[in-house]
């Protein structure tokens, strides 16, 4: 058997964090400036009680919901998140029993960032080839804005919170996720993006909770995210371009010959100076994070969901996916499109238009 993917839903929470509100708090940074140097508008903010499993359940249940696969024909559970509801029990385990999910499918959170939806497109294509599953529920879901200060403008304005739910199924004969696979780790750049207090290297106290202001004017805690940017923007330009390369190579494809790019939607800043370095045509990238910002794991299901409905990606065409960030951690894959049964499954969706761009 091989792997396809059958169907793509996400979901964003309620509150909305425009850039009209970030200028009011910020008055050096007008709303012009923020646009134009991240390519985001606005970013959907998870409520005070509203977890990762929230929004993944909510994604999960839109899924179930357009008929393409019902809780009991789930077999394996995979949740990429960095922002779980406990350090334990596994939150995958919580949301097998809030989903109906059957007692008999297996289920585990993998800790990964940016890189985490091409990461578990490697692992479901790899639980279904070897006959441990059939249909794989793929979910990613972050709240990284619970980890950011509210008066640190290095990250406010990029981050958004949101959850994607990606059916993987078993297809008799020749799949369509057949291409190599390229990870990358470099773990030396772990402390360029990182929470650092919170875990058992640094158990949270309140002098992990005490803030302070940097150089830049950005204030943050040792229990708040931080981000290295100008580290975090070389390593992208070092090690993305050797990692398509490599793709390329081992797919034995040219850059001309792939329709559509698909990477991690880190901000528009970033995206255009890997485009340029690619040399990338304008027209093959795309990007979508305009009404929801960098949702780290979800950024790629999000893309692909509306690169579909704006008719981006057509039967026939070949699309490169490339996720990288924290970690460091980086992975890119190579997909041919249609994916069996997903033009089938969305003209199917009753009641919302096919490859709708609708997100709740």
């Amino acid at each position: 058997m091989e792997a396809s993917i059958a169907a793509i839903e996400y979901y964003l929470p309620e509150q909305v964090l425009t850039n009209q509100d970030l200028a009011a708090e910020f008055p050096e940074w007008p709303v012009e400036k923020i646009q134009s140097k991240t390519g985001i508008a606005e970013r959907h903010v998870a409520a005070a009680q509203e977890c990762s499993s929230d929004l993944a359940a909510a994604a999960a249940q839109k899924l179930f919901a357009s008929g393409v696969v019902s809780p009991g024909e789930i077999d394996y559970l995979l949740l990429c998140t960095q922002s779980p509801d406990y350090f334990l029990p596994t939150t995958a385990c919580l949301l097998q029993h809030r989903l109906g999910i059957p007692t008999r499918a297996g289920a585990l959170d993998f800790n990964l960032g940016c890189s985490g939806f091409v990461y578990g497109l490697g692992l479901g294509q790899g639980l279904i080839q070897t006959g441990q599953a059939s249909k794989v529920l793929l979910l990613t879901a972050e709240t990284y804005t619970k980890f950011i200060h509210p008066r640190d403008r290095s990250v406010r304005t990029l981050f958004g919170d949101a959850a994607a739910a990606t059916l993987l199924t078993a297809v008799p004969g020749s799949g369509y996720l057949r291409s190599s696979y390229v990870f990358g780790t470099d773990g030396s750049g772990a402390k360029n993006l990182i929470v650092p207090a919170g875990g058992m290297r640094l158990p949270s106290s309140p002098e992990t909770a005490e803030a302070h202001c940097d150089a830049n004017g950005s204030w943050r805690s040792t229990g708040n995210l931080f981000m290295d940017g100008a580290e975090v923007f070389n390593f992208t330009l070092r090690a993305i371009p050797q990692c398509v390369a490599e793709l390329l190579a081992r797919s034995t494809r040219r850059l001309e010959q792939v329709d559509l790019f698909v990477f991690h939607q880190a901000n528009q800043y970033m995206l255009e100076h890997l485009r340029g370095k690619l040399r990338i045509p304008r027209e093959k990238l795309f990007l979508w994070m305009a009404s929801c910002g960098n949702t780290v794991s979800s950024t790629i299901p999000i893309a692909l969901k509306h690169a579909l409905a704006e008719e981006r990606l057509r039967p026939g065409q070949t699309v490169m996916l490339v996720g990288f960030g924290v970690g460091y951690s980086w992975g890119a894959t190579l997909l041919e499109w249609p994916l069996l049964g997903f033009h089938r499954v969305e003209m199917a969706d009753a009641g919302e238009p096919a490859l709708s761009s609708s997100t709740r």
